[in-house]
């Protein structure tokens, strides 16, 4: 298995992390529960997640008031998205 294809894995993961961790931390305030720390939902973003993390922002209605993550998830998205599309056109064109 090439280098791309590891890295196509780690963000797949990433995403999917994150996604699942709004649903769990929109789950949480509902209940008035524990709830997940801002600072780690960046983390993960930042780390390679932020589509999963906008994805479940999107569908989950969750942290939609806070301009931080409605206006930089989205542009980290776009930039790890990019930069897969960049590595991808670099391994295999």
């Amino acid at each position: 298995m090439d280098v791309f294809m590891y890295l196509l894995m780690y963000a797949v993961v990433m995403n999917i992390w994150l996604f699942s961790l709004m649903g769990l931390d929109k789950r949480r305030s509902k209940r008035k529960s524990w709830r997940i720390k801002e600072r780690n939902l960046w983390i993960l973003a930042l780390a390679g997640g932020a589509a999963g993390g906008w994805s479940g922002m999107k569908l989950y209605r969750h942290k939609t008031k806070h301009k931080t993550f409605k206006l930089l998830f989205p542009i980290l998205a776009i930039i790890h998205l990019a930069t897969l599309a960049y590595m991808a056109s670099k391994f295999y064109l």
